[in-house]
């Protein structure tokens, strides 16, 4: 579990394998708990990664390849998942009221329980 908190940080144009916080941003990491809120993960490969209850309150993950990651009962609140790549990711009881899912994919997502009051569906539309 990551003890610190990692806000402010860019990883826009990061090379894959980066550390932050002794745990390295690549397919396949345990970042279970971590504190990210606010940070920019934009274009942040973590396919298959562990994000189980991980904080990215308005964190930036725009075209972020998400597929198959684990993110049950993530905190995503107004996360930007613009155009993120979210294919067969879990998000069981994930906050995501007012996130922004615009041309993101979610073919074969699990959502069952998932928060998503205020968010923009990825053909636009507010869902209530």
């Amino acid at each position: 579990m990551v003890q610190e908190t990692v806000s402010r940080w860019s990883l826009w144009g990061y090379r894959q394998g980066m550390e932050v916080n002794g745990y390295k941003i690549e397919p396949g990491a345990n970042l279970e708990g971590a504190k990210l809120s606010g940070t920019n993960l934009s274009g942040a490969h973590l396919e298959r990664a562990n994000l189980t209850g991980t904080r990215l309150k308005g964190a930036r993950l725009k075209g972020a390849n998400l597929s198959g990651a684990f993110l049950r009962r993530a905190n995503l609140e107004r996360a930007n998942l613009e155009r993120a790549e979210l294919k067969g990711a879990h998000l069981e009881g994930a906050n995501l009221s007012g996130v922004s899912l615009r041309r993101a994919n979610l073919w074969g997502a699990y959502l069952w329980g998932a928060n998503l009051s205020g968010a923009t569906l990825p053909d636009g539309t507010i869902h209530d």
